[in-house]
């Protein structure tokens, strides 16, 4: 206990931590390492992959066994480590007359070497047009993902500043389905590793969407802390309050789990000797009883997610995390909220199920959430229109309030509303949920790109 400089350890906090950490799902969720792979690029893809194994293996040989140290010396679970990239559509680029599943094939080569989890970055910037590359390794996401294990894919369609590239939306209506289709032997899950995006984020740690950013340093350690469980349970002793003082509450506790991330960022970034990035503040639920934002959402008074009243209740719960954890890093990035994916949720599990929560429902959520439409499964025989459709919806959600959304949809080959798909482990399960079956088709073959709103002239 060291008076002078006010470090005065507080029994009572450290009780408390050691509490969430036993009995409420506390952990930080992921340590990843962002790895820059504009180094490697090559005009032979076998050089180039070469390069790309060699780099990552060479930069996060210790991530695994550091975070392991980390835990252990501190007591507190850090469930995932993982590596994000350069979007592999920019070194493609150099190279893109030949097949490019290559790269993956590198990258998860690599990540079984070094022992994460996932590895991110088979990415492409898609959001005002086609570059060199783009093309080639959109065309190849279903068979890279396919052919690879712990490889994830992205492709940012629009942003605020550009507008929508309805091309590249209509491309990933097809692209996702077919991934879908390459592992239906699998519960299709290909489509789970895979994300469509407005205004990605440069520096999320969280997959599928994680990439390394072409702003980001060489490399950087970001970290994804998590806690709904925590927050349920410190709304669950407390009766009786008001939606101001719910806020307060959340906001303090959101305070707590942030600092509890930022500790492990800075320790791990001091250990492994690469510059610390940001800690992202999403609550991030899991299949496990008790790390539901859906509960967090029915403990502030809603009989069941999807309710009317979930919309202004999950608005709530996103600010108060970001307030909270704001205070208490001087980094925080990512994604930063709250994040509602169907199948890792028991909470929305339970909700898709009995019919409370339907796709109108979680597209309103999204407005006001953290990401958007994820790991939702839709029936097999989904049209790939449809699809593009409800990412170009998303898309204009995210645009219009200058905000980050995706889409994760998987296409349940084979089955059919009300019937279950499995993946197991971190993603869960849960039901096939309902679309809309009138046809966009006519919509998404226009093709073009939807102009920026007037909000994107800020200068």
């Amino acid at each position: 206990m060291h008076m002078g400089g006010l470090n005065i350890i507080n029994s009572h906090d450290i009780l408390e931590t050691i509490n969430m950490i036993d009995n409420e799902n506390l952990d930080v969720r992921t340590i990843t390492m962002g790895i820059s792979l504009l180094d490697c690029a090559d005009s032979n893809i076998d050089r180039a992959c070469d390069k790309i194994y060699d780099k990552i293996c060479r930069y996060a040989k210790d991530l695994v066994t550091t975070g392991e140290e980390i835990s252990a010396q501190y007591g507190i679970p850090i469930i995932n480590k993982r590596v994000a990239v350069t979007p592999i559509a920019m070194l493609a680029a150099s190279c893109q007359t030949q097949s490019i599943v290559k790269f993956a094939k590198a990258l998860d080569k690599a990540a079984h070497e070094i022992g994460v989890n996932f590895i991110g970055g088979y990415s492409a910037l898609v959001q005002k047009g086609f570059a060199a590359g783009d093309y080639a390794l959109i065309d190849s996401i279903p068979e890279a993902l396919a052919a690879t294990e712990r490889v994830c894919s992205s492709v940012n369609i629009g942003s605020t500043k550009a507008g929508i590239n309805m091309d590249a939306v209509a491309m990933m209506g097809g692209i996702i389905k077919k991934t879908a289709e390459l592992t239906a032997d699998r519960n299709c899950i290909g489509a789970a590793k895979l994300v469509v995006f407005c205004n990605a984020p440069e520096d999320n740690p969280f997959m599928a969407g994680a990439f390394h950013g072409v702003g980001e340093p060489d490399c950087v350690i970001n970290v994804g802390v998590s806690g709904p469980g925590v927050v349920r349970a410190a709304l669950a002793k407390s009766d009786n309050l008001d939606l101001a003082e719910v806020s307060d509450l959340i906001k303090k506790t959101a305070f707590k789990i942030t600092r509890m991330g930022q500790l492990v960022a800075r320790e791990a970034s001091k250990r492994l000797c690469v510059p610390f990035g940001i800690v992202d503040l999403s609550l991030a639920p899991t299949p496990a009883i008790g790390d539901s934002v859906a509960h967090i959402l029915e403990e502030m008074g809603l009989e069941m997610c999807g309710a009317h009243g979930t919309t202004a209740a999950l608005a709530l719960l996103n600010d108060a995390v970001k307030k909270g954890g704001i205070m208490a890093s001087s980094h925080v990035g990512g994604l930063s909220g709250a994040f509602i994916p169907v199948t890792e949720d028991a909470g929305m599990i339970d909700a898709a199920r009995c019919g409370t929560l339907t796709l109108n429902k979680l597209e309103a959520m999204t407005a006001v959430c953290s990401v958007g439409l994820d790991m939702i499964n839709i029936p097999g025989d989904t049209p790939p229109e449809i699809i593009s459709a409800i990412i170009a919806d998303e898309a204009a959600i995210g645009m219009i309030n200058s905000k980050t959304t995706a889409v994760r949809l998987i296409p349940a080959i084979g089955k059919k509303v009300g019937d279950e798909l499995n993946f197991g482990g971190l993603l869960g399960s849960g039901p096939v949920m309902d679309v809309n079956p009138a046809s966009p088709a006519v919509f998404i073959g226009r093709g073009g790109r939807i102009p920026a709103p007037i909000q994107s002239l800020k200068n």
